[in-house]
Order: C-alpha cells, then sequence, then structure tokens
C-alpha cells in the first residue's frame, strides 16, 4: 500500500475518532447536569461525570492514542473492548450498541491498523482536543445553572400555590419516596397514605393523589418564584414564563429523581401516563416503568 493512501486511511481514522468522542461528549456533558450532579459529594459527582457520562468519548480518545503509538498493541484493545461491550451491553439496540460503540471500534481498528495519519502531532491534537472544548463548552455553563439552584433544605410537606392552583404536596417519605415507582404503584400509594403523608395506612383513605397535568405545570416554580406554566391539552405541550429547574419546594437539589408521574393517561396510549420533568417539560411514559430517575410526590387540596 503507497504512503499516500495510508495517510489517507489514517487521516479517515483520526476523523471518526473526533466525530463520535464528540458525539458522546456532547450527549455526555448534557446528560450529566440533566439527570446527574445531584450528589451533595463533588467527588461523587466528579467520578459520576468521568465514569458514567463521559467513558465512551474518554475511551474513544484513550484507544486512538494507544493505536497511533503502538500499533499491534492498540488494534488488539479496540477488538477485545468492542468484544466486552458486545456481552455487556447484550440488551441494548443495535442503533446504540451497533451503530455507536460495536461497529466504529472495528472499522477504527482497521483504519488505524492500516492507515498512518501524518503529521501525526496533528492527529494527537485534534483526537483531544475537539472533545475536550466541546464538553467545556457546555458543562461550564451547566455548572454554574446547577451551581445557582434554590435549596432550602426543607423536604416537609410544602403549601405551593399561584397561578390559580393551591396544592399541599408531600413530605419525603412513602407519598414522596427517592426511588423509581412505577404509575399504577404510585396511584395504590396515594390511596393508602395517612394524613399527614408520613404513613402507608392499612386501609383507604382516598387523601392524596398524583397531580393532573394543568396542576403540575401551573405549580412550577424558579427561584421560590412560579414560573407562569400553562398546559395546552390539544398540543401536548406546557408553556412558561420562565423555565422552572429542579428546585424547592418542589423537587430535591440531591435526588436522582427528575420525572414526577401525574394522573393523566396519554392521549394516545392508554397504556402511557404523562410525566412531568423538572425543567417543566411534558412528555408520556409507560405506566409499568420503573427507572430510578422516576417517581412521584403525590398531593392534597
Amino acid at each position: 500500500m503507497g504512503k499516500n493512501k495510508k495517510v489517507i486511511i489514517g487521516w479517515i481514522g483520526v476523523f471518526i475518532t473526533v466525530i463520535l468522542s464528540s458525539v458522546w461528549a456532547y450527549w455526555g456533558a448534557f446528560e450529566n447536569f440533566h439527570e446527574g450532579w445531584y450528589s451533595t459529594s463533588i467527588w461523587e459527582n466528579l467520578f459520576m461525570f468521568l465514569f458514567q457520562y463521559m467513558l465512551f468519548a474518554i475511551i474513544f480518545v484513550l484507544l486512538a492514542l494507544v493505536i497511533l503509538r503502538w500499533k499491534r498493541i492498540g488494534f488488539l484493545l479496540h477488538l477485545i473492548f468492542g468484544g466486552f461491550c458486545i456481552c455487556f451491553f447484550s440488551g441494548a439496540s443495535f442503533n446504540v450498541l451497533g451503530l455507536l460503540i460495536i461497529i466504529p471500534f472495528t472499522v477504527l481498528g482497521l483504519l488505524y491498523y492500516f492507515g498512518e495519519p501524518e503529521p501525526k502531532k496533528w492527529a494527537y491534537r485534534l483526537i483531544i482536543i475537539v472533545p475536550l472544548v466541546i464538553t467545556l463548552v457546555i458543562s461550564i455553563p451547566q455548572a454554574i445553572k446547577v451551581s445557582q439552584r434554590i435549596n432550602d433544605n426543607n423536604l416537609g410537606m410544602r403549601i405551593v400555590e399561584g397561578n390559580g392552583v393551591t396544592l399541599a404536596w408531600a413530605p419525603r417519605g412513602p407519598g414522596w419516596p427517592d426511588k423509581g415507582t412505577s404509575w399504577k404503584e404510585a396511584q395504590d400509594i396515594c390511596k393508602y397514605l395517612s394524613e399527614d403523608g408520613t404513613t402507608i395506612m392499612k386501609e383507604e383513605q382516598n387523601i392524596w393523589r398524583l397531580p393532573t397535568v394543568d396542576e403540575a405545570v401551573r405549580s412550577m416554580m424558579l427561584h421560590d418564584e412560579n414560573a407562569g406554566g400553562v398546559w395546552y391539552p390539544e398540543e401536548e405541550k406546557a408553556v412558561y414564563d420562565r423555565t422552572p429547574d429542579k428546585e424547592t419546594p418542589l423537587w430535591d437539589v440531591h435526588s436522582k429523581v427528575i420525572y414526577y408521574w401525574t394522573s393523566d393517561t396519554s392521549v394516545k396510549d392508554e397504556q402511557q401516563a404523562y410525566v412531568i420533568v423538572y425543567h417543566g417539560g411534558i412528555f408520556d411514559k409507560r405506566k409499568m416503568g420503573q427507572q430510578d430517575y422516576m417517581s412521584f410526590r403525590a398531593v392534597k387540596e
């Protein structure tokens, strides 16, 4: 193979690495501050940031750096890591596992093994600098935003009024669990919740319930002020004067929960119900879903 072909093949590998590592860096930086960065420990937050949200961006970069320096070792590492992902993420969809992980690792290993990007110093620079810049550009403003969240550390029952709605929101406990629950489970807990919202009774009390979408939207807040939310059911869209955030009195800044169930079933699918996100967005999720970040907070008049 001629030198020019090797250079072209090598640079194709570099560009693919930069694109994929940048995509993962972009996703990881946003997701880190969307569903992550909730711990009271800065070190735990940083650990999750690096090893949960930025892991694939880092791996694409490291494997490229290794194979540029040591071809055989780097090629073997590409194949080993691709095989590991097949086993570890066996339940993932092909669009994620195949297109974004397995195929890229295999193709990149071959491109770098048979290619030779010159000058290498620019290959190194691009592989490191581009995803790093993307990560910093996204993470710095997101970190500033998160640091400005209001947190009064009061996780008791809260009376939230304004925008035509006044509701009591349950205190931390069975009516406001810090763990994932399904829609049906949330409905059942509300029925048996005691007057003070701290105990599940043996008989139905029917004091507490899930908020409707309209109530949840109208109750959303930003910096201790009502966000001015309005729910348009025909369009399935919530509009706010100011975008809400994950703040007290409605949300726990240090909880992994970022979705609350509402009582309303999706107009498109009886098997789905609407959830509200801390930033005010409304989406429909399967009623049987029970992810850690999807829970509820009961309300009463």
